[in-house]
């Protein structure tokens, strides 16, 4: 398939596309390196820098992916979950120990995101669905040991018509259950609250999106599965190298509501490995931003000694798919 752009640099020559493809992983890592803070505005970047620039314009439309021409695409979302938790609870995911994360190599990679709110606060039936399992996970294991994720629910939801037509969702460390086995629940119900049980750290809801609700490895992404706050996206980025094989770098990621303007936020963004998370996700992503707000992204990372720039739109309502691919 042929890139859009081929640029020549220190004897290698990088094409990006956009589409899905076949690839395998590449575990290897990229050279320890340090991104520059964010500044206020864009300054001049160094002679090894490439700079991909998207000529696609504001606009409410979902664009598809022309992969022999486009920089990024906007697609329809696979946004099927409404958040676990209502306000005036938190119902943002925290950012510190995000979906893959191993927070710098000193945790497991981590299969889901976390909602930090009080012991007590309501959690929600991310959408209609019947309850597969409800209790605590002493004599039941959903994760590698016993009574990891304390006491949990997990709801079937039946999804005819979409990619992937049943998943489940999981609700962990709760203080206390209120639903049980078989029982049909709707969106936005009340199945339990928000505790310390399993193995927390602090009160929080522990959030799951998985294929197989007894397979702790068939997680997938809950960014790119629940619907953003209004007016915000979400942003997917895939990466790989001239053999078609992943690679997983660590992005630096500044918003600008206005490319005219500085950057008014940062976004340190790790890549996780597919090996352990994600492994039959239809996005195919090594890493993903969501919930963020419509405007313009600058996407940083190196790789092998050179900084690669790249620039996409976050519409409302739509996923953004950067795929880079280096030839």
């Amino acid at each position: 398939m042929k890139p859009a752009r081929m640029i020549t640099l220190a004897g290698m020559t990088v094409g990006v596309i956009l589409s899905a493809c076949t690839f395998e992983t590449n575990s290897n890592p990229s050279p320890a390196f340090t991104l520059p803070p964010p500044t206020g505005t864009s300054s001049p970047l160094p002679t090894s820098t490439i700079t991909l620039t998207s000529t696609l314009t504001s606009t409410p439309t979902f664009i598809n992916c022309i992969p022999e021409t486009a920089d990024y695409c906007i697609v329809d979302p696979f946004f099927t979950f409404q958040r676990p938790i209502a306000p005036p609870g938190t119902d943002k995911i925290d950012r510190s120990y995000p979906y893959g994360s191993t927070e710098g190599k000193t945790r497991p990679p981590h299969h889901g995101v976390e909602f930090y709110n009080p012991s007590g606060m309501p959690v929600l039936a991310a959408a209609t669905g019947t309850v597969y399992f409800a209790g605590n996970d002493t004599g039941r294991l959903f994760s590698p040991w016993s009574n990891f994720y304390g006491n949990l629910v997990v709801l079937k939801h039946e999804l005819p018509g979409t990619t992937i037509e049943i998943l489940y969702t999981l609700y962990a460390h709760l203080s206390k259950v209120e639903v049980a086995t078989d029982q049909v629940v709707t969106a936005g119900q009340k199945i339990g609250e928000v505790g310390t049980s399993g193995s927390a750290q602090g009160s929080h809801l522990h959030f799951e999106v998985r294929i197989d609700p007894q397979d702790y490895g068939s997680t997938l992404n809950p960014e790119l599965w629940l619907s953003p706050h209004p007016g915000n996206g979400t942003l997917s980025l895939l990466a790989i190298d001239q053999n078609g094989k992943s690679i997983f770098p660590f992005f630096n990621i500044q918003y600008f509501p206005d490319r005219s303007t500085a950057a008014i936020a940062a976004f340190p963004v790790d890549s996780y490995s597919t090996e352990t998370v994600n492994t039959r996700d239809p996005w195919n992503e090594i890493a993903a931003l969501g919930d963020q707000p419509a405007g313009w992204y600058r996407v940083t990372f190196i790789w092998q000694g050179v900084l690669y720039e790249r620039w996409a739109e976050i519409q409302a309502g739509g996923v953004t798919r950067m795929f880079l691919r280096l030839k």
